[in-house]
């Protein structure tokens, strides 16, 4: 082969080589994945803990692109409009703030704010006829959401810090007591065997309902305040294939169970009011006592926490029980997770106290707490004297 020709084949041969190069260079490359956000979703008015589902599912949400940490904004169709806030798995955020959360167990993400006014009120996400939204808690056909992203990862440090899960399988824990989160409340002049604390006896959706139930009977538990629940969703649980609560039963059908329905916004009056009368009704019945809620943690922690401060407890012996609650839950300890365990401490139960004190010149962490436990009382409604029964019926 002479010089001509065989130069001719190399240049040839790097022609076809050049060609493929280019040709790979030429393959398309993944798309910029698209800023999360979804819009026309229906609403619902969740009444418990006031706010606004938006129907879509928690799983659903996030396959959307939406992490735990984010800030989002949620536009109703009203113009109402929630911007930069957090989209967290827990209520992570303090009193009176919004958030959008999705909660373990929750059928769909809810727009909220934290221990706050109801959301549905708020944004005004009424039905023309507001009795029948009020009777039903149903949906409001009109009203509709959307949630878009604001910034990825804003809030993450926050959801990191704070993200804390518990099982509703008894084999994960060491005994029914720490499953039913039950124990007695025995400080200050509050006497042995008197008061006692739990999960709910009656909704079974966390498991635990049978087993606070025998633990009822076995401390003789006579009449209880039902903080989470009211006559209709009592009759639902009754229905449920899985109700197992026969000494609860009995003390139900005998007028000794009291339940008022909280919702979480103990900033309100009507909080305070419905606490009040709770305590009037209870004080006319012979005890010993049982204070619940759904998982015995925030409106009975609220709640426990100014009656041991009504009846002489230390911050430490308040702060002791309340805490309690996240190791039985989550085994969240000062000694293990400290950092978690203060972080809890201080958003939630000081807080509580700070509201409950209502005076940023004492320290309510020395203070005497009686004081002020008993005026929020009486500002609810109770007069010294029913406030004297209700303590004497204690002791």
């Amino acid at each position: 082969m002479n010089r001509a020709i065989r130069n001719l084949l190399i240049l040839l041969l790097m022609a076809t080589l050049l060609s493929g190069c280019a040709g790979e260079k030429k393959e398309e490359t993944p798309e910029t994945p698209a800023v999360p956000e979804i819009h026309e979703l229906a609403t619902q008015h969740e009444t418990e803990f006031g706010g606004v589902y938006l129907v879509i599912t928690i799983d659903d949400f996030n396959k959307l692109g939406f992490e735990y940490g984010d800030s989002v904004n949620v536009e109703f169709s009203n113009g109402y409009k929630l911007e930069d806030i957090p989209y967290y798995n827990g209520y992570y955020v303090d009193a009176g703030k919004p958030l959008l959360i999705a909660y373990p167990g929750y059928d769909y993400i809810k727009a909220a704010i934290n221990y706050g006014e109801d959301l549905w009120e708020e944004a005004e996400l009424k039905a023309t006829n507001v009795k029948t939204l009020w009777m039903t808690a149903g949906l409001d056909e009109h009203s509709k959401a959307s949630v878009t992203l604001n910034e990825a990862g804003k809030y993450r440090a926050i959801q990191e810090a704070r993200d804390i899960h518990y099982y509703d399988e008894r084999e994960k824990y060491p005994s029914d007591i720490v499953f039913a989160n039950f124990r007695a409340i025995e400080m200050g002049s509050i006497a042995d065997g008197r008061l006692y604390r739990s999960a709910s006896p009656c909704d079974n959706q966390h498991k635990r309902a049978p087993y606070v139930n025998d633990l009822m009977q076995e401390y003789g538990v006579n009449a209880v305040l039902d903080l989470s629940d009211n006559e209709s969703k009592i009759r639902g649980y009754l229905q449920q294939p899985d109700f197992a609560s026969a000494y609860w039963k009995e003390l139900y059908d005998q007028g000794n169970v009291l339940p008022i329905a909280l919702n979480m916004n103990y900033l309100s009056d009507d909080f305070a009011a419905k606490i009040a009368q709770g305590f009037i009704d209870l004080s006319e019945k012979e005890g010993p006592y049982l204070i619940h809620c759904t998982e015995g943690k925030d409106r009975t922690g609220f709640v426990c926490m100014l009656v041991e401060a009504l009846c002489g407890a230390s911050y430490q012996e308040i702060a002791d029980d309340y805490m309690l609650t996240y190791d039985n839950y989550y085994e969240i300890r000062k000694n293990n997770q400290a950092d978690k365990y203060q972080t809890i401490l201080e958003s939630n139960l000081d807080a509580m106290l700070k509201f409950i004190v209502n005076d940023d010149s004492v320290d309510f962490k020395t203070a005497d707490l009686t004081p002020y436990a008993r005026a929020y009382l009486l500002n609810a409604g109770m007069s010294e004297e029913q406030i004297d029964s209700f303590i004497s019926r204690l002791q």
